[in-house]
């Protein structure tokens, strides 16, 4: 016989909202035409290919015009479909059986009480020292992605710090502060990163990981303003909740929050010993999960199934945690397709923002906008070169999200350009590096932002009015430290 807890009842607090989801549908979609308007206006072009070692990269000088594709402007459309065929598929699979696997997952856990759980038990433990926790958070999210990789496998936490900042007297921008943020800003501080570091240095031929000690003094800056960024606004929030940019989207949760906690203050202790079994049996999933991936990260071969491997703990872990939870097959199989057909939305934002590259491949420009800046850059004085590139790589990073893809795709043709322009090897990777990372959070069509942010109440638009400051600080930053780099010739070579 079914039994289920008093805690089934009521939605699950992951749900995108309508009003988000729609400003997020037509921007992508005004960037979708505005790519398709491009492959009508550019010659199309490309370069030709080796593949080494597993991996497919450029060849630098070989770049040649080619007779234009017929691609109709109807198949601008049809993109985010075509892109679930098209090759190099499997990411984009993998991406949208994560996202509904996380979302059904999440939806089991919160029916079952198990979320609840796990969220005052931390804030328990961290409530005298909320500060102290902004600071260790960012700490930690930062180190995992520039010094280990990991950024894909740690965006599902996004889903537990939410609740505990808001919790704590926060909201959930503080929330993505000390989550989302140190994520992607890690990312683009990198040290020892394998998939920017590593790949640029090892087809720049450079020492790996070498400059890591200029890489570490940026990294500290970065670690510095974000902290102090987010510390800022948590406290702005404590003193008045309702200056918050998501205020309203947060009372919900708070409301429901508090709901949960009478639930729990009234369930007998059969309920809560079923409670602590869903919870324990869940964490160790995660835990393992985390592992895998933290252990994979540096090894090329097995990497590539960390993201597959989360996906599934996941999805094991919340299906035990409402079976342990005494939720029953059936409840907990309800609540899962509840889950997933609430994260719908972000699957078809996902699909839209990867049909933008989609667009310019087929469209036959994405190596001629690769050439045409080359060309440019192959005419300026080191200083100027060095910046180039950086915007290079912001431009290239609109369409593709992969750090290890735009690397083999530029650094062929970057490197000679960096010795023919007169500024060191270790000076181009470095602005690889920038123009790779910090433009994450910004670009609508980098679907881990999407995925990121359909976890959350907060809508892109919302999104970009809270961070656009920092922003705007952090290119700064860059550019200061990009200037430094190409003034003392940053080296080796």
């Amino acid at each position: 016989m079914e039994t289920s807890t008093p805690a089934q009842t009521g939605g699950s607090k992951i749900k995108i909202g309508k009003k988000a989801f729609l400003l997020s549908v037509v921007i992508i979609l005004l960037l979708m035409i505005v790519s398709g308007v491009l492959t009508l206006v550019m010659t199309p072009g490309e370069y030709d290919r080796i593949v080494e070692d597993g991996r497919t990269m450029v060849i630098d000088g070989s770049y040649r015009e080619t007779a234009k594709p017929d691609y109709p402007v109807w198949r601008w459309f049809t993109a985010p479909i075509e892109i679930l065929f098209a090759p190099g598929n499997v990411t984009v699979i993998v991406l949208v059986v994560f996202i509904m696997a996380v979302g059904g997952s999440i939806s089991i856990l919160e029916q079952a009480g198990v979320m609840k759980n796990l969220v005052h038990l931390l804030v328990r433990r961290f409530e005298k020292k909320k500060y102290m926790l902004i600071a260790l958070m960012i700490l930690f999210f930062m180190v995992c992605t520039s010094f280990i990789g990991i950024y894909e496998g740690m965006v599902p936490m996004i889903i537990f710090i939410i609740p505990i900042a808001i919790s704590l007297g926060w909201d959930s921008l503080t929330g993505l502060g000390i989550s989302l943020l140190p994520l992607a800003f890690g990312f683009a501080s990198s040290v020892t990163n394998p998939f920017t570091i590593a790949v640029a240095q090892k087809i720049a031929d450079l020492p790996l990981f070498s400059g890591a000690l200029f890489r570490i003094v940026f990294f500290v800056t970065v670690y510095f303003l974000v902290t102090f960024f987010v510390t800022r606004h948590a406290k702005k929030v404590e003193a008045n909740p309702a200056s918050s940019l998501c205020f309203k989207e947060d009372e919900i949760l708070r409301a429901r929050m508090k709901a949960d906690q009478h639930i729990e203050n009234d369930a007998d202790n059969s309920e809560n010993a079923s409670y602590k079994k869903a919870l324990i049996w869940f964490v160790s999933c995660v835990g393992i999960a985390m592992l895998i991936v933290i252990s994979t990260a540096r090894l090329p071969g097995l990497s590539d199934l960390a993201f597959p491997v989360m996906t599934l703990l996941f999805l094991v872990g919340g299906i035990g945690g409402g079976l342990f939870a005494k939720m029953g097959a059936k409840g907990t199989a309800l609540s899962f397709l509840r889950g997933s057909l609430n994260i719908l939305p972000g699957v078809v934002l996902v699909l839209m923002s990867y049909s933008v590259k989609h667009i310019i491949t087929e469209g036959k420009i994405m190596d001629t906008i690769l050439f045409m800046a080359s060309e440019i850059i192959r005419l300026q004085p080191p200083l100027a070169a060095a910046f180039l590139i950086y915007a290079t790589t912001l431009i290239m990073n609109f369409f593709i999200g992969s750090a290890s893809a735009k690397a083999f795709l530029m650094m062929p043709i970057l490197t000679p350009l960096a010795d023919l322009v007169g500024i060191t090897r270790q000076t181009a990777v470095l602005a690889f590096d920038f123009g790779d990372g910090f433009s994450n959070m910004i670009f609508p069509t980098n679907a881990l932002l999407l995925i990121a942010l359909s976890f959350t109440v907060v809508g892109y638009t919302k999104w970009m009015r809270w961070t656009w400051k920092l922003q705007l600080i952090i290119f700064g930053i860059t550019s200061a430290f990009l200037a430094a780099a190409a003034l003392i010739r940053f080296g080796p070579f």
